[in-house]
């Protein structure tokens, strides 16, 4: 009988993530995936024909060049340099076994325009199509009141109180127009929808710097981008795991979850049992454990050029802000090329990402499949927002919520800690070298 602590079933980030932690912390994990490669639904797929027979098209054509120089990410995000995400790379020191390039640029979408996002003083002084004068000087009043604030310094607050005051009520203090609003909320503090205007300011402001301090750290976007595609980040995290004793198992099928009194004891995979103590799986293997809460549309979109009125960036972001659509919600298009190895020389990968409001997915998105004409080829995907009906501590069955439509990691990496918590009852510090401290105290 193979006994342990924990079982994994799934390689996509989170779950890569969560087991490398736990197998750093001592635990002994078991990971087993059905299919043959890493990264689940956030893989990256290469060759640019496996992109091909996932979506069932015909293709590709030969002037999209070598299939072998092409990884497309069927979720893709972006790292804010300064979030909590990258913190957990270095924490973990996975930076080891990655390389970042700085994404070009930021931009958001304002009256059928692409104009790009100011996120410094200096910037913000610049931004002649996107703001007036009065506004500008406005804005950047705004900008250095949240950079200079910090929740645990009440010296800091002025006459806000970060805990009662409304973000609405924060931005007429500053006298700010409703466009300034607008791109501020949306493409620096990246909200996606209006529901923060009457929630406690503090969080837009903790926002606000953690954008401006990204875009202080790689200049001229708050933003960086694995080289070789996403799906680097799950063989980085299962590297980290195997170096901990954690044990692989791939293009392995689950046949059955067994229980023993309503929690789990075991995971039986073509006839043999694994025990264990506890589970972390995402969704797609238990699906009695979740409910659907909306679903999201991506459109992966192959360019031979870069992305008008972007000033002919390699990678950059475009946020559409939902009132310039009329939506409930944002639409981001995330570009990326041949600069970050995941694509041929001269070719563009924009994918277009937004949340399903109607029956017509398609017809949602077409504002943004405007920006990026003409398009060689697009292959299209509606997949189910699912989350886990409990929090898995009766069962000890843990699952992960599905990948939202979100241009960044924030969420799925609040969805990791809320994870962490539950599964080991402690919180997750990302206080110095996680590896050194493991060193350590095995020393001691």
């Amino acid at each position: 009988m193979e006994q342990y602590d924990i079982i994994v079933l799934g390689t996509g980030l989170k779950e890569c993530i969560l087991s490398g932690l736990l197998s750093q912390s001592g635990k002994k994990v078991l990971h087993i995936d059905r299919n043959p490669y890493y990264g689940g639904e956030s893989a990256s797929l290469s060759p640019l024909e496996e992109l091909h027979r996932k979506f069932k098209v015909p293709g590709p054509d030969q002037s999209m060049g070598r299939g072998k120089e092409w990884n497309i990410d069927l979720i893709p995000k972006f790292f804010l340099a300064n979030g909590d995400l990258v913190k957990l790379l270095v924490h973990t020191e996975v930076t080891r076994y990655l390389d970042f390039k700085v994404v070009e640029g930021s931009y958001v979408y304002k009256a059928r325009k692409v104009h790009k996002v100011p996120g410094t003083e200096e910037e913000a002084m610049r931004a002649s199509d996107l703001m007036g004068m009065f506004d500008k000087r406005r804005f950047r009043k705004l900008l250095l009141f949240a950079l200079n604030f910090d929740m645990r310094n009440p010296r800091s607050y002025q006459d806000v109180d970060p805990n009662k005051m409304t973000t609405r009520d924060l931005f007429c203090r500053f006298d700010l127009g409703l466009d300034v609003m607008e791109f501020t909320a949306h493409a620096i503090a990246l909200h996606n929808s209006e529901s923060y205007l009457d929630q406690p300011c503090g969080e837009t402001l903790r926002r606000i710097r953690r954008y401006s301090e990204s875009l202080s750290h790689h200049n001229p976007s708050p933003y960086i981008y694995p080289v070789y595609g996403l799906g680097e980040l799950p063989q980085g995290f299962s590297r980290l795991s195997a170096e901990y004793g954690g044990a692989f198992l791939l293009s392995t099928a689950v046949d059955e979850i067994v229980m023993d009194d309503g929690k789990v004891k075991a995971v039986k995979c073509e006839g043999k049992l694994f025990h264990c103590k506890q589970l972390i799986c995402d969704p797609s293997y238990v699906p009695h454990r979740v409910r659907k809460v909306g679903r999201v549309i991506r459109v992966i979109c192959l360019l031979n050029h870069p992305v008008k009125n972007t000033h002919e960036v390699n990678s950059c972001q475009i946020i559409m802000p939902q009132t310039q659509l009329n939506r409930k919600s944002d639409i981001y298009i995330s570009v990326v090329s041949y600069a970050h190895n995941v694509a041929s020389a001269g070719m563009y990968i924009a994918t277009v990402s937004t949340a399903v409001e109607t029956r017509n997915p398609e017809t949602e998105v077409q504002p943004a499949l405007e920006l990026l004409e003409p398009i060689m080829q697009k292959f299209v995907s509606v997949s189910n927002l699912l989350v886990p009906n409990d929090d898995g501590k009766q069962s000890q069955i843990f699952v992960s919520r599905s990948y939202d439509a979100l241009n960044h990691f924030e969420t799925e990496y609040q969805d990791i800690r809320d994870m962490y918590r539950r599964i080991t009852g402690t919180e997750l510090c990302l206080g110095g070298s996680q590896r050194h401290n493991s060193h350590t105290s095995d020393e001691d």
